[in-house]
């Protein structure tokens, strides 16, 4: 086995990695972009992934020549949201992975760039499976003063849940998420969407297809065939 640190406490991203928004924010965005009649570029999914809404927008709007303002684009993009009511289902392996360890007592926090408006319709379908987690910390919280790639929202968790950084795994989807966990000091798993291209993941300790891959005994984590009583 690789020298590894030991890991005590475990951080998510939220979005495409808990959760399959991704699929919901390609909809939303697709359907403004066609408003104005210019062409949706699939590769700019890579370019916003795992920031906060406003730089996503400012992103947008000016990768794909929309002729409207990033405040204009978040507006419309709160918009539809609110008529077409999404539910966002979760990732595959995610409610597995993070029963089994929050069975095993293994302290667990999000840490997502979503604000409280938008994380609020995420996760009101899931507020049994998200009481599992000790802490959730969101762009907008006091704590946070820099949206990832900084590692403001990392280390806030970790101050939450009384954890050394450096005993701290965190899973993320986005280079931007990679670069803030390991600014932080963490190590990182990454489980990025199929069309990002592997090289914009430079930090990652592992790179995996989903969180069922996740191997926690390779990690120092209770195995997931353990029973409970064993964890």
């Amino acid at each position: 086995m690789l020298d590894r640190p030991r890991i005590t406490h475990v951080i998510y991203d939220l979005d495409g990695l808990l959760l399959d928004t991704e699929s919901i924010n390609e909809a939303v965005n697709r359907a403004i972009v066609d408003r104005y009649g210019c062409v949706y570029d699939p590769a700019v999914r890579g370019q916003i992934a795992g920031r906060d809404a406003h730089t996503s927008s400012v992103i947008l709007v000016e990768s794909l020549g929309l002729p409207i303002s990033p405040e204009a684009m978040l507006e419309q993009r709160r918009q539809l949201v609110a008529q077409w009511r999404p539910i966002a289902q979760p990732m595959p392996g995610a409610v597995e992975l993070t029963q089994h360890l929050h069975r095993c007592g293994v302290p667990q926090a999000i840490a997502t760039s979503s604000s409280r408006g938008p994380f609020a319709w995420k996760a009101a379908p899931h507020q049994a499976w998200f009481q599992i987690f000790e802490c959730t910390v969101l762009s907008d919280d006091p704590g946070v003063r820099q949206a990832k790639p900084a590692p403001d929202l990392f280390l806030e968790a970790a101050r939450r849940l009384g954890a050394s950084p450096d005993r701290c795994l965190v899973f993320e989807d986005a280079p931007a998420g990679v670069a803030a966990a390991r600014a932080a000091g963490m190590t990182v798993i990454a489980v990025p969407d199929p069309i990002l291209e592997r090289s914009a993941l430079v930090g990652a300790a592992a790179i995996l297809p989903s969180l069922a891959d996740f191997d926690p005994v390779a990690w120092g984590l209770p195995d997931r065939s353990a029973a409970v009583l064993a964890c």
